[in-house]
């Protein structure tokens, strides 16, 4: 397609208009000569609400393993020998040692992760208070929390504590669900979603391409976080961890990421579209193209997987002429050059950094 019928997409996504069905598709299968076109269209989009800026997210894992789950996809499940740190709930402090890192790379939100079905009542009060001392030492850092299948009345827990969003991603559609999940059902992931946003929280809700699903099971998730109106859409590619049922399953190249992202962007133009895990397995050199589409990444690790290190995603947020959202007058160089440690997603083992802004 030339490219003044990319812009046209763009201007029905600007105007409100979804897309048809027909023109999402061709999105999804233009040829990588077009994808450039195409990811210059999905820029207006992203210019228009979100302007130059990127949403850094910083993630916790604060309980690893010990899940009963069998998402095909997750290294933590009951069905994957993949080798992965097992322990309980981190401590308050820890969490708020985390929350320190989070502030020094220049996070915005601070998202905590847990593995498991779902909090139990005892696990929701651990939650509560790590989040409430993270809220008094940081009151300006966003924190999300992603803790699985809420029971009736936890979200409004999580908002009374302080909590801004919650995170729980469909994955996939609801026709190829039971493909890769038989413990719990698409329309579990569904009602939580909304019990959080009934409970006046931020919904963060999204994707994991590259499991096997076809066209349409894309294309029916995208309408579905369209329809949900989710205000952080992540868009994960899938990490072939090996040990779980999905290694070695390398369906995506990068125009295909991006063809992806433009997608979603299409669809949700108001969304804060998140690139998350994979993107250094699977968009490789064309991640800075992803963030003219996107507006938001997480800096650091992964919950059971290593990423780019900070120092590397602040040169490309620079290079782009990007300014990371709350940090308009930031200096990246100096940041990043304070920057002494990795970023593992768990508290404890390497201390935290400091950055000096000039």
């Amino acid at each position: 397609m030339p490219f003044s019928d990319w812009t046209v997409y763009a201007s029905k996504a600007l105007s409100g208009a979804a897309l048809s069905r027909e023109e999402a598709r061709r999105v999804l299968e233009a040829c990588p000569g077009e994808t450039p076109f195409l990811v210059a269209a999905a820029a207006e989009v992203r210019q228009a609400y979100f302007g130059h800026r990127v949403r850094l997210n910083y993630l916790l894992n604060a309980k690893s393993g010990l899940c009963p789950e069998d998402c095909h996809y997750c290294s933590q499940s009951k069905i994957s020998s993949a080798p992965v740190e097992k322990y309980s709930w981190l401590s308050v402090e820890d969490t708020v040692k985390m929350a320190e890192r989070a502030v020094a790379v220049h996070a915005g939100r601070f998202c905590m992760v847990a593995s498991g079905r779902g909090p139990t009542d005892q696990e929701l009060d651990k939650v509560v208070a790590s989040v409430k001392a993270v809220r008094v030492r940081y009151p300006k850092l966003e924190i999300c929390c992603c803790l699985g299948l809420l029971a009736e009345g936890q979200a409004d827990k999580l908002k009374a504590a302080g909590v801004d969003a919650v995170n729980h991603n469909l994955n996939t559609s609801e026709r190829y669900y039971e493909e890769i999940c038989e413990s719990h059902t698409y329309s579990h992931r569904v009602e939580t979603v909304k019990k959080v946003q009934q409970a006046g929280l931020s919904a963060c809700s999204g994707a994991l391409v590259g499991m096997g699903e076809t066209e349409d099971d894309i294309l029916d998730l995208a309408y579905a976080l369209r329809e949900l109106d989710v205000e952080s859409l992540p868009v994960n590619f899938l990490m072939p961890i090996p040990g779980t049922p999905l290694e070695g399953h390398y369906h995506l190249t990068p125009t295909r990421c991006l063809n992806v992202l433009c997608l979603f962007r299409f669809l949700n133009p108001k969304a804060s579209l998140r690139i998350s895990g994979g993107r250094e397995i699977h968009l490789r050199s064309l991640q800075s193209m992803g963030l003219y589409v996107a507006n938001s990444i997480f800096i650091g690790d992964y919950v059971t997987t290593k990423g780019q290190t900070a120092e590397v995603d602040l040169q490309m947020i620079q290079d782009l002429g990007f300014e990371i959202e709350g940090d308009a007058g930031a200096d990246l160089v100096s940041a990043r050059n304070g920057i002494e440690m990795g970023t593992s997603s768990r508290a404890g083992t390497r201390p935290a950094p400091t950055v000096q802004l000039k």
